[in-house]
Protein backbone atom coordinates (compact mmCIF):
# COMPACT_ATOMS: atom_id res chain seq x y z
CA UNK A 1 0.00 0.00 0.00
CA UNK A 2 2.84 2.40 0.73
CA UNK A 3 4.24 1.82 -2.78
CA UNK A 4 1.04 3.11 -4.36
CA UNK A 5 1.01 6.12 -2.04
CA UNK A 6 4.64 6.82 -2.96
CA UNK A 7 3.78 6.70 -6.69
CA UNK A 8 0.88 9.11 -6.20
CA UNK A 9 2.95 11.58 -4.17
CA UNK A 10 5.92 11.48 -6.56
CA UNK A 11 3.55 11.71 -9.55
CA UNK A 12 1.82 14.74 -8.07
CA UNK A 13 5.08 16.55 -7.33
CA UNK A 14 6.52 15.67 -10.75
CA UNK A 15 3.30 16.89 -12.39
CA UNK A 16 3.44 20.21 -10.52
CA UNK A 17 7.07 20.78 -11.48
CA UNK A 18 6.33 19.85 -15.10
CA UNK A 19 3.46 22.35 -15.19
CA UNK A 20 5.80 25.02 -13.82
CA UNK A 21 8.54 24.19 -16.35
CA UNK A 22 6.20 24.09 -19.36
CA UNK A 23 3.44 26.63 -18.76
CA UNK A 24 0.63 26.99 -21.22
CA UNK A 25 -3.02 27.91 -21.47
CA UNK A 26 -4.06 24.29 -21.99
CA UNK A 27 -2.34 22.68 -18.99
CA UNK A 28 -4.43 20.07 -17.22
CA UNK A 29 -5.78 21.48 -13.96
CA UNK A 30 -6.70 19.83 -10.70
CA UNK A 31 -5.15 17.34 -8.34
CA UNK A 32 -6.13 14.24 -10.29
CA UNK A 33 -4.96 15.44 -13.71
CA UNK A 34 -1.70 16.76 -12.27
CA UNK A 35 -1.10 13.41 -10.56
CA UNK A 36 -1.95 11.49 -13.74
CA UNK A 37 0.45 13.74 -15.66
CA UNK A 38 3.28 12.92 -13.24
CA UNK A 39 2.51 9.20 -13.18
CA UNK A 40 2.34 9.10 -16.98
CA UNK A 41 5.68 10.91 -17.04
CA UNK A 42 7.17 8.28 -14.74
CA UNK A 43 5.92 5.51 -17.03
CA UNK A 44 7.33 7.27 -20.10
CA UNK A 45 10.68 7.80 -18.37
CA UNK A 46 10.78 4.17 -17.22
CA UNK A 47 9.90 2.87 -20.68
CA UNK A 48 12.54 5.02 -22.41
CA UNK A 49 15.13 4.21 -19.74
CA UNK A 50 14.53 0.48 -20.11
CA UNK A 51 14.57 0.74 -23.91
CA UNK A 52 18.01 2.36 -23.94
CA UNK A 53 19.34 0.03 -21.24
CA UNK A 54 19.64 2.58 -18.44
CA UNK A 55 17.18 0.74 -16.18
CA UNK A 56 16.80 -2.97 -15.64
CA UNK A 57 13.51 -4.80 -16.18
CA UNK A 58 12.54 -4.45 -12.51
CA UNK A 59 13.69 -0.84 -12.04
CA UNK A 60 11.65 2.31 -12.41
CA UNK A 61 12.48 5.92 -13.11
CA UNK A 62 13.48 8.22 -10.30
CA UNK A 63 12.00 11.56 -9.37
CA UNK A 64 14.05 13.65 -11.82
CA UNK A 65 13.38 11.28 -14.71
CA UNK A 66 9.67 11.26 -13.82
CA UNK A 67 9.65 15.05 -13.97
CA UNK A 68 11.38 15.03 -17.37
CA UNK A 69 8.92 12.39 -18.56
CA UNK A 70 6.02 14.55 -17.33
CA UNK A 71 7.40 17.49 -19.32
CA UNK A 72 7.47 15.24 -22.40
CA UNK A 73 3.87 14.14 -21.75
CA UNK A 74 2.86 17.78 -21.27
CA UNK A 75 4.55 18.69 -24.56
CA UNK A 76 2.55 15.99 -26.35
CA UNK A 77 -0.59 17.26 -24.57
CA UNK A 78 0.06 20.82 -25.81
CA UNK A 79 0.66 19.62 -29.37
CA UNK A 80 -2.46 17.46 -29.48
CA UNK A 81 -4.68 20.21 -28.05
CA UNK A 82 -3.31 22.90 -30.35
CA UNK A 83 -3.65 20.70 -33.45
CA UNK A 84 -7.28 19.88 -32.68
CA UNK A 85 -7.02 16.20 -31.72
CA UNK A 86 -8.61 16.76 -28.33
CA UNK A 87 -11.05 19.51 -29.24
CA UNK A 88 -14.76 18.81 -29.20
Amino acid sequence: MSGILYIIVVGFIAGIIARLLAPGPNNPNGFILTTVLGIAGAFVATWIGQAIGHYGPDQGAGFIAATIGAVVVLFVWHRSVSSGYLRS
